[in-house]
């Protein structure tokens, strides 16, 4: 079959002999382990308050929990393995501990990380960088045998926002992505979730052109992620601060569930529930 053939979109996530159903969208709960991230819900400073964080988002109804341990927000520099190690196992772990069925994400660009987290209990690997970081990742998640969340990023999280430039972001974009799901299932990756990365070496008016042609992503026969939570996309054009972008960011996330979203990644998993459930009525 030809890499361009379209086909039906991913309805399911299989790990760890579980299955993970995504009929209808469903909301990832961000966790943060560390302490430079662009919002910080909570302030999550420990353990504890990341395991209240984890415990008050799975009863609003988070299905995954994902949790990073290195900020990627513009400007930041590549983290060293041991450094997010220390910050994420911990975490995970105790997480672990409390709900074992849990769906738990690792947000990582390093092939070390996500061996030792998916060794701790982890179902997901997050990548920003779809392995242009580290080049090892893709096949390393190729025999953790687990689902791959591959994201467009231009640059670095340190070079990203100097000069993002594109002859045409949607195409270029969606090409990028299709060509990293053809390399996932080169090395047998079976479960790939794309992520156009909005703010990841994007332009305000770049990450709307995407958000406006999310639904041109269904031909690659994935489940899409849309990461709009609070971002510069919705700070700059109503001039607020992350602390204020709650309102815009819900209004995106109905926009994005229009475009076909199956996944949004979010701080906020009460209001991001209750446009899943408005969407669904809007939808019947």
């Amino acid at each position: 079959m030809s890499k361009n053939t379209v086909l039906p979109v991913q309805t399911t996530l299989q790990s760890r002999g579980r299955l993970l159903s995504l009929e209808k969208p469903v909301v990832m709960g961000i966790l943060n382990a560390t302490p430079d991230s662009f919002y910080n819900k909570g302030r999550d400073s420990s353990i504890d308050d990341l395991l209240r964080n984890a415990e008050q988002m799975l009863e609003q109804g988070a299905a995954i929990l994902d949790i990073g341990g290195a900020t990627t927000k513009p400007g930041a520099a590549i983290i060293n393995t041991d450094e997010e190690q220390q910050r994420i196992m911990p975490a995970l772990e105790a997480i672990l501990k409390r709900f074992p069925d849990v769906w738990i994400s690792v947000d990582t660009y390093n092939s070390a990380t996500a061996i030792a987290a998916v060794s701790a209990g982890a179902s997901i690997i997050n990548d920003v960088s779809s392995g242009s970081i580290d080049a090892a990742m893709i096949e390393t998640v190729a025999k953790l045998r687990i689902p791959y969340i591959a994201m467009h990023m231009q640059g670095t999280p340190q070079t990203m926002q100097q000069d993002p430039h594109y002859t045409n972001v949607v195409t270029e974009v969606r090409s990028y992505l299709e060509e990293v799901c053809h390399r996932c299932n080169q090395v047998g990756i079976a479960d790939i979730i794309i992520d156009p990365g909005f703010g990841f070496g994007k332009t305000v008016e770049h990450n709307y052109a995407l958000l406006r042609n999310l639904h041109t992503f269904r031909m690659l026969g994935r489940p899409i992620l849309a990461g709009l939570s609070r971002k510069s996309m919705i700070c700059k054009p109503l001039k607020v601060n992350p602390e204020h972008a709650l309102n815009g960011t819900t209004a995106l996330h109905m926009v994005a569930l229009q475009q076909g979203a199956n996944i949004l990644r979010v701080h906020d998993v009460t209001e991001a529930m209750e446009v899943v459930k408005l969407w669904e009525w809007v939808k019947e």
